[in-house]
């Protein structure tokens, strides 16, 4: 991975913790209000906040551990047992993620909300957990990739006994 890229990506991943950080901080006391002016009840006020909440602390820490992630790539230490930790807690952030998209959808089901969007809200949850998936996918690449280092280490330390 190019230096460009991986700095372009660190832009963008300072941009969504920053972002992130001014949602919650702002954002979320505002939604809050906002409910409260509407006059919705308590109880699926505060569920809907806490998955807000959550969901934002999620992508935050997908953003940390991508942010950790390019370190290693940076540093040519990606291809290391050390990576797999930083890309467990990314496919669980993801799939939690995916929970709290359809918890939302079952929220608001009961409401006066359209069975329609209720269908979007679940086809969204549907596609957050395809991307859990996808990272889980890509974690077995990084455990053949890492073995096959290791292979090849393994391989120059006899040719190097040889010669």
């Amino acid at each position: 991975m190019g230096k460009l890229a991986v700095l372009a990506l660190r832009v963008v991943m300072a941009l969504v913790l920053g972002g992130s950080v001014f949602v919650q901080v702002v954002m979320v006391p505002l939604l809050s209000a906002d409910l409260v002016e509407a006059g919705a009840p308590d109880g699926p006020r505060v569920a809907l906040l806490v998955i807000v909440v959550l969901g934002i602390l999620c992508v935050q820490v997908v953003a940390v551990c991508v942010w950790r992630l390019l370190t290693m790539v940076r540093r040519g230490t990606v291809f290391s047992h050390g990576a797999f930790r930083f890309v467990d807690i990314i496919f669980w952030a993801v799939s939690l993620a995916a929970v709290l998209v359809f918890s939302l959808a079952v929220l608001s089901a009961p409401g006066d909300i359209a069975p329609g969007v209720v269908l979007l809200v679940c086809g969204a949850a549907l596609m957050v957990g395809g991307v859990a998936l996808l990272v889980l996918v890509l974690r077995t690449l990084l455990a053949q990739a890492v073995a096959r280092d290791l292979e090849a280490a393994g391989m120059r330390a006899e040719l190097d006994e040889v010669i």
